[in-house]
């Protein structure tokens, strides 16, 4: 359940194995559930932080009128609402955007774990941080890069993200977003985002097929999305 959760932690900051094995031994509701699922809606008052072992979750948020915007996309070995620890209710919802094996983590076992070992607080505090850092990116990618840049920049990340905890097939890996979902994500329409998706294939850089992509030319990919991946903090470096 937490292979990837440690994974991730391994590739950006430098875990004790007391704390990997602290991670291991968490005591966790295991649910499996459907695509589309809301693990947590906005105005709620969560009792646990939820882990995604398997599957791809979406934070989103809903505007008076109906419209939708995801705020980021979350892959497997993420705590998406670990912020849920101290703000009591939820600001935006998070969903599931396939099938998902989900562990909740009650709040006050966590807190307890957390008080035990500072060190691992700080790990925790850190991936925070680099959530915050990529939602920055995200907020300059939607409002100042053309469309097709804006796609790239979103493969791109989520390459880099899978990868690191080694999801992905060569240059092919899971991005299963509707078009509706990818405009959703981008800031613009459906058929705006057929259109950024054709535009890639013709120019040879990106492939979507069936929930995957596939880079066809990842020099140009980087080169579209104005790709800096040190945002990303990938390394205990960073």
């Amino acid at each position: 359940m937490v292979g990837a959760l440690v994974e991730r932690l391994h590739s950006s900051s430098t875990p004790s194995s007391e704390d990997i094995e602290a991670i291991r031994s968490l005591p966790l509701f295991i649910k499996q559930v459907e695509a589309h699922h809301f693990v947590v809606r906005d105005g709620q008052r969560p009792t646990h932080c939820c882990l995604v072992a398997a599957g791809f979750c979406v934070r989103t948020k809903t505007t008076g009128d109906g419209k939708r915007q995801i705020l980021s996309i979350h892959i497997p070995g993420e705590i998406p609402d670990l912020q849920s620890l101290h703000l009591v209710v939820m600001d935006h919802d998070l969903v599931t955007l396939t099938p998902a094996t989900l562990g909740f983590i009650e709040h006050h076992t966590l807190r307890e774990l957390l008080r035990r070992r500072p060190s691992l607080a700080d790990l925790f505090w850190r991936d925070t941080l680099i959530d915050a850092a990529m939602f920055r990116e995200w907020i300059v990618n939607v409002g100042q890069r053309p469309a097709p840049s804006r796609l790239a920049h979103v493969v791109a990340e989520l390459h880099e993200r899978l990868k690191s905890i080694k999801q992905i097939d060569g240059n092919t890996f899971e991005m299963p977003l509707t078009q509706e979902q990818i405009g959703e994500a981008l800031g613009i329409t459906a058929v705006h985002a057929n259109r950024v998706i054709r535009q890639l294939r013709q120019e040879g850089i990106l492939e979507f097929s069936r929930g995957r992509v596939t880079i066809l030319n990842q020099q140009a990919l980087l080169d579209l999305a104005d790709f800096d991946g040190r945002y990303l903090h990938q390394s205990p470096a960073l």
